[in-house]
């Protein structure tokens, strides 16, 4: 039986309360535009996105503690490499974001989690992930960018 260590769920719960609550600040819109959301610029000078701009930057934010192995705006792709929580060394999680559609919606969003423990010898082995893992951090994925959609909005 796999004992299922929850600090880092914790932890991740604990960030993306704080992602919630950094969001009443205010942000100006250039700010919101311009941090990181895919876009490239068309023949004509006119910019254009591929993904959901805010679906990508709420990813970004979200997952700032991971180390970002792979980022790619057009494709929709960020790729976690391995991260090692201080209080859990036995244990590692990457994570794989897939932005599916230029729409804020739910199902535009698909993410993936990836875990290995230490076995006796010192060597990583997969493991099982809370099926209920991925889900979370799209919810709160989803929560950010609609944030960062109204802050926008609103300005």
């Amino acid at each position: 039986m796999i004992k299922i260590n929850t600090a880092f769920f914790k932890g991740l719960a604990l960030f993306a309360s704080a992602a919630a609550l950094s969001a009443c600040g205010g942000n100006d819109a250039a700010n919101a535009r311009n941090a990181g959301l895919p876009s490239y610029v068309t023949g004509d000078g006119a910019t254009a996105t591929t993904v959901n701009r805010y679906l990508w930057a709420a990813s970004l934010e979200t997952l700032d503690f991971l180390p970002v192995y792979s980022a790619d705006p057009i494709a929709g792709l960020i790729i976690s490499d391995w991260y090692v929580n201080p209080e859990a060394p036995g244990e590692r999680f990457k994570t794989t974001v897939y932005i599916l559609d230029n729409a804020l919606r739910a199902d535009a969003l698909r993410v993936s989690v990836f875990r290995q423990q230490r076995d006796e010898l010192g060597a990583w082995i997969d493991a099982n992930v809370n099926p209920a893992t991925p889900r979370e951090i799209e919810n709160a994925i989803l929560t950010r960018a609609r944030q960062l959609r109204l802050n926008v909005i609103d300005e």
